[in-house]
């Protein structure tokens, strides 16, 4: 049985970048992003048993896709809820009826928007979980200076100790289990905000500035800016 997962979140519907299709099925790179992030988890080392958490309404027409890009990575599929919250949990859940979950599982929990990810952040996240360092996530320093408030009320904060986080976010099994086990709050932004509710300690290591989460519709041309500039040094 495999010791290594990833879920792969993929049920949201990309209102931000406008369009009726969610953005993790338009193409990037002559085809659609999600499947440039599960090519990602399949050329790791870490080799993670990947998960694929859909909205109900998308589940035929990512099937349509896969046939019509001839796309056959092994993965599983299951469908996603309202939230990123319970799509997590839907996850888990697959994973939870369909494997046998000991001590040394980890699980990985990444964005499906996030196409840029590299195979060596992905190792390096898994080879650093373990049970001493039970969640590590990757985070980048901010490069701009920042502020804390609101439009009319503000103060400035050390940027050094500000860290923006990234996917995919990995865990010990049995961990981030037992977290999707509470109910669900709204200050649940990420896995490692439900993680840490449990006050367990969430441990960094650099992320990578390419690992970028296609949001707006800017973003699909730096992404492809990047796609474009690392196949010239191929």
């Amino acid at each position: 049985m495999p010791q290594n997962f990833v879920i792969i979140v993929a049920a949201g519907t990309g209102s931000r970048i406008g369009g009726n299709l969610p953005k993790q099925f338009l193409n990037l790179d002559n085809k659609p992003i999600l499947m440039h992030t599960i090519e990602k988890f399949e050329n790791s080392a870490s080799k993670p048993e990947i998960i694929l958490v859909l909205s109900n309404l998308m589940q035929d027409f990512w099937d349509s896709q896969c046939k019509e890009f001839n796309f056959t990575i092994p993965h599983s599929k299951t469908v996603g809820g309202l939230t990123r919250f319970q799509s997590v949990n839907s996850g888990l859940e697959f994973i939870k009826s369909n494997y046998k979950i000991d001590e040394n599982c980890k699980i990985a929990v990444h964005d499906a928007a996030r196409p840029l990810v590299s195979s060596h952040l992905i190792d390096e996240l898994f080879q650093n979980c373990n049970l001493a360092k039970p969640a590590i996530i990757p985070a980048v320093k901010s490069s701009n200076s920042v502020r804390i408030g609101n439009q009319n009320d503000s103060h400035a904060v050390d940027r050094e100790t500000v860290w923006l986080v990234q996917t995919p976010q990995v865990f010990m099994a049995d961990l981030l289990v037992q977290a999707y086990q509470q109910e669900e709050e709204s200050t649940f932004t990420d896995d490692a905000s439900v993680v840490e509710k449990l006050s367990n300690n969430v441990y960094l290591i650099p992320g990578d500035p390419q690992n970028m989460k296609i949001t707006f519709q800017e973003d699909l041309v730096i992404a492809q800016h990047l796609f474009d500039k690392s196949k010239r040094y191929l």
